[in-house]
């Protein structure tokens, strides 16, 4: 249950103000149908953090206890500071010719590799040692829990926001992950 809730909070934090929270936001500007966008956002997770979640429970096995506290509780500092560099779309956006369901699937799924909240669950996986799958879970729901009222308010709630405390919020998070890890591990 602990992997779950972990995973859940960390993604949902992390999320806020990213880009593909942003992305988000102007599909559902763009299509204007938001369950095709929210199913896009959900297959697309799945996908990515499932893999990410594979590769996070297969290093979690290859490397002893001891190294792999070290390594996740740095990963979650670093993730920390990443968390207060605001993110922009980077052309993250595909043609819209494919309809608001494939182009959320594609545009989301390219758009979270190598993105923090796709190695907060390789690192969560490997940090959760026989919890894969609830770690997927929770980095999932995360992602939803993020994206979903962004996709089905629009505008009008991005305005009501602060990003800029939430960033410090999701930072101070990742920060408080990776000094219990590193505690845990030294301990």
């Amino acid at each position: 249950m602990q992997a779950l809730l972990t995973s859940t909070a960390a993604v949902a934090l992390a999320e806020i103000g990213d880009k593909t929270q942003l992305l988000a936001l102007v599909l559902a500007t763009r299509f204007r149908q938001p369950m095709p966008i929210i199913a896009g956002i959900f297959v697309a997770t799945i996908l990515n953090h499932g893999l990410a979640g594979m590769v996070g429970a297969q290093v979690g096995a290859w490397i002893g206890p001891a190294l792999l506290r070290w390594i996740v509780g740095l990963g979650f500092v670093v993730m920390a500071a990443w968390t207060l560099v605001p993110d922009s779309l980077d052309g993250a956006a595909a043609p819209s010719r494919s309809g608001a369901f494939i182009t959320t699937l594609v545009s989301f799924f390219v758009a979270e590799m190598g993105d923090k909240t796709q190695l907060a669950t390789v690192g969560l996986a490997a940090a959760h040692p026989g919890q894969t799958v609830a770690v997927i879970v929770g980095t999932t729901v995360g992602m939803l829990l993020a994206n979903v009222p962004v996709v089905l308010v629009g505008g009008r709630l991005g305005g009501r926001i602060d990003l800029q405390k939430a960033r410090y919020f999701a930072a101070l998070l990742f920060a408080s992950f990776g000094a219990f890890v590193l505690v845990r591990g030294v301990a």
